[in-house]
Formats: C-alpha cells, sequence, structure tokens
C-alpha cells in the first residue's frame, strides 16, 4: 500500500510499474544480446518460452536454452506463458556487428576446387556431422563457468568472411587458436562425445561433444583424437592435440560452438560464461 501510493506522489502508475517489474523477473538471461550469442535463460519450471513463435524447451529445473545466428539483427521477440495463461512478451534488440575479411593463400588447391568424388566424401562427412548435432539430452553442462580449449595465439574469429586463394568462401564460425602441433586441446564443460573422427576431408581431426539442450561444441583439424563416441568428459580432459590436418595451413585449433544448428561465437561464450 505504501508503495503504491508513493508512486501515486510522484506521478507514476502503479499496474504499469507492477507490469514491467514482473516482465524483467518472470526469466533470467545471460548472455550478450546480439549476433552469434548463446542465451541462457532461468524461469518458473511451470511456464512455457517461446522465441520468435519457435517453442523452447523448459528443463525440470528451469533452465531455457538459445542462440543468434552469425547474421541475426533487428528485434526479436521471447514470449514467456504462466500456467494461467498470461503471456509476458520481452523485446530482445540485437546488437550489429561488422566482421572481418580474412585472404588466406597458399591453401592446398585440391581442399579449394575439390574433384567430384571429395564433394560426395564431403558431403557424407557433412551430413554425419549434422546428425551428430541433432543430440537433444537434459543436460546442463554449460551451466558449468566455461574454460579455454587450449592456450595459443588467437589467429581466425568468428564471421569472418575468408577468401581462399583468392576465392572467396563461406564465413567462419569459429575461434581459432594457433599453437604448435601436439598442443593439448581440453574440453571447455564436462559432456558426452557424440562424434569423433580422425581425417574429415574439411576439418581433419573432428570432435563434437554434447553438453545438454542443443548445445555442442566442436574441436577442429585435430593431430590426434583421445576420445570415442559415447565418452562421459569431466571439464577440461585433453580430448586431442592441435594440429593442421583437413583445410589449414598451419597447425590451430578451430573451436565451435552450436545451439542445435545455430552456429555460435566462442569468444562471446568465453565472455559471458
Amino acid at each position: 500500500m505504501f508503495i503504491t501510493s508513493l508512486l501515486v506522489l510522484l506521478g507514476l502508475n502503479a499496474v504499469s510499474y507492477a507490469s514491467e517489474a514482473a516482465e524483467q523477473d518472470v526469466i533470467e538471461l545471460t548472455g550478450a544480446t546480439t549476433s552469434g550469442a548463446l542465451m541462457v535463460g532461468k524461469t518458473d519450471p511451470a511456464n512455457s518460452v517461446s522465441l520468435n513463435g519457435e517453442q523452447l524447451t523448459v528443463s525440470a529445473e528451469g533452465v531455457v536454452v538459445f542462440g543468434f545466428g552469425r547474421d541475426a539483427t533487428g528485434t526479436q521477440e521471447l514470449v514467456v506463458t504462466r500456467p494461467g495463461g498470461e503471456q509476458i512478451t520481452r523485446q530482445l534488440d540485437l546488437a550489429p556487428r561488422e566482421y572481418k575479411i580474412d585472404r588466406v593463400e597458399g591453401v592446398p588447391q585440391r581442399t579449394v576446387t575439390p574433384d567430384p568424388k571429395q564433394v560426395a566424401r564431403a558431403r557424407e562427412e557433412a551430413t554425419a556431422v549434422w546428425r551428430a548435432r541433432q543430440t537433444f539430452s537434459p543436460r546442463h553442462d554449460f551451466l558449468t563457468p566455461v574454460i579455454e580449449p587450449a592456450q595459443g595465439r588467437i589467429s581466425g574469429v568468428y564471421g569472418s568472411q575468408r577468401i581462399f586463394n583468392g576465392e572467396p568462401r563461406n564465413p567462419h564460425f569459429g575461434l581459432d587458436v594457433a599453437a604448435p602441433t601436439g598442443t593439448p586441446v581440453k574440453v571447455v564443460w564436462p559432456g558426452q562425445v557424440v562424434f569423433a573422427a580422425n581425417d574429415l576431408f574439411y576439418s581433419g581431426g573432428t570432435i563434437i561433444v554434447d553438453h545438454g539442450h542443443g548445445v555442442t561444441t566442436t574441436y577442429i583439424h585435430l593431430s590426434r583424437v583421445d576420445v570415442e563416441v559415447g565418452d562421459e568428459l569431466v571439464q577440461g580432459s585433453v580430448i586431442g592435440a592441435i594440429g593442421a590436418t583437413g583445410r589449414a595451413t598451419g597447425p590451430h585449433l578451430d573451436w565451435r560452438v552450436n545451439w542445435r544448428n545455430v552456429r555460435l561465437d566462442p569468444a562471446l561464450v568465453l565472455e559471458h560464461f
């Protein structure tokens, strides 16, 4: 009663104030409001949550996860629906980003313009990787504070447009850590291995780890793969070693983070989680 009277004296609308407070309190969000960001929310487990009309999974603990791709822009609509049907909408305005252009010369021409057999092989491998990323488990490993996968110089960043031997290619979706071949690579969160291969055409030695709710991390160009599908990992476990396998001009780790099929920025994960 006192707060309501005070708001009236100050010329504020008490009902409106309560609505705004409810909007902020209905879900707590962690993460950057920009393209490439992973977002983790905490809400009442009885609530349902949707993003731009797509229903999201709310865990028994009230955890919900989503992310924004490289080219996501503008206002995103997050809707929380309470058991009684009341809907509370939060508008998330994504901050614009600029991406750098990387020109890389000296890449083996066979990987820049592969022959039909190599194209077929790459497509089969891409399908296997896609299937591994469809894993959706109730794990909450991503709630553990993240660690760096390897020590070294940052040689490539998320979102950059790469031009190999003068030919434009798809944007880069990882964070590259350059270090000598054999440098240990560690898993950044606890998790379970859902993909492990020694020699993919484009990515060479490759590992994908499931961390729950569609969140996976990928480790590429490895000179050594030390894990197998199904292995349970504790955070910081050495899973392989940096190399230059696949399409690479020098030894480095290409580390990636996905939410479902949305490619996210590992640098933002390191900054906010």
